[in-house]
């Protein structure tokens, strides 16, 4: 990708955005070159950059792209302009894998160099990432011991597969996240996700956090207390009623609305992962997609930061 034709006058676009995009991962690899996959010191480099391979796999998402192979002829054939020099389709499988962690940190620094990144307020919720539906494919996929079978209560389903755990802000924005089993319990992930963290919370005394009623128990809230996390939950059947119970209905669909974003418009349970690695950068790479919309539009001034409308197309 051309730095020339970078526009600094951020227009909302999926041009626009993907040189952003592009511009904001190159400066990070500049700054942090250890970021970059490992790739060895003798042989051809590759032609496609760490960046680019960035920006070309959020584009799959906005798109709706679920094939890579797919993906990648509707890039030769209307994207050049953007991308010269493109792999096959196995040499990019392989390197999207490769650059798991630079996408993770990808997300994070985009985050933070929002407006919303400061919000007093969190959400958080988990939903189901599905990963096969047939006997013989649970019998011999990869992600046997990972995946499993679990229930969602919002669909009234049973599914074979992972629970993506999110925090987000109220406007979407993905603070910090996991991939677990279907069976992992919802609160105990969460305390393991800020404890991995713990600077999230450091410079943040009386964050809120909204939840569901699986958020629950004493020690649970004492120890998020402990951090400096007020719990705001509907009351489970038989509680008395809870503090801010008003201030809920009206904010807990926030939570299923991005929920719908990233599986009603970046197709997040039609991943098409069949390995551990596999499913985890293609996870990454819908969240990573949601915050390059954010981080866009927030840049633009557009009032509606988790719109996606102008980069679908």
């Amino acid at each position: 990708m051309d730095e020339g034709v970078q526009d600094r006058c951020f227009t909302n676009n999926l041009d626009t955005l993907a040189t952003a995009l592009y511009v904001r991962t190159d400066d990070l690899l500049k700054a942090a070159p250890h970021l970059a996959p490992w790739r060895p010191r003798v042989g051809i480099a590759p032609k496609l950059s760490d960046a680019e391979l960035v920006t070309l796999a959020v584009m799959q998402a906005l798109l709706g792209f679920t094939s890579e192979a797919r993906w990648l002829r509707h890039t030769r054939t209307h994207l050049r302009h953007l991308f010269p020099c493109l792999p096959q389709q196995p040499g990019y499988n392989k390197r999207l894998r490769a650059a798991s962690s630079l996408i993770r940190r990808t997300i994070r620094v985009l985050a933070t160099d929002t407006a919303l990144w400061s919000d007093d307020v969190w959400i958080v919720d988990s939903t189901p990432v599905e990963c096969g539906r047939s006997k013989e494919t649970v019998k011999r996929s990869d992600l046997a011991g990972w995946a499993e079978y679990g229930y969602c209560a919002s669909h009234s389903r049973f599914f074979w597969g992972l629970r993506l755990h999110l925090i987000c802000t109220p406007h979407g924005l993905p603070v910090a996240f996991a991939l677990t089993g279907a069976k992992a319990v919802e609160r105990e992930i969460l305390l393991d996700v800020l404890a991995a963290e713990p600077k999230l919370l450091h410079a943040r005394p009386g964050q809120t956090l909204l939840a569901d009623k699986n958020y629950y128990g004493r020690k649970f809230e004492r120890e998020l207390a402990e951090h400096g996390v007020r719990l705001l939950r509907p009351a489970r059947k038989g509680e008395a009623p809870r503090a801010g119970a008003h201030l809920l209905k009206p904010l807990r669909q926030l939570i299923e609305s991005v929920n719908n974003t990233l599986k009603g418009q970046l197709d997040l349970e039609q991943h098409d992962g069949r390995t551990p690695a596999g499913v985890t950068v293609r996870v990454l790479q819908r969240i990573l997609a949601l915050t390059a919309a954010l981080w866009h539009n927030d840049q633009a001034g557009q009032p509606i930061h988790r719109s996606l409308i102008a980069y679908d197309h």
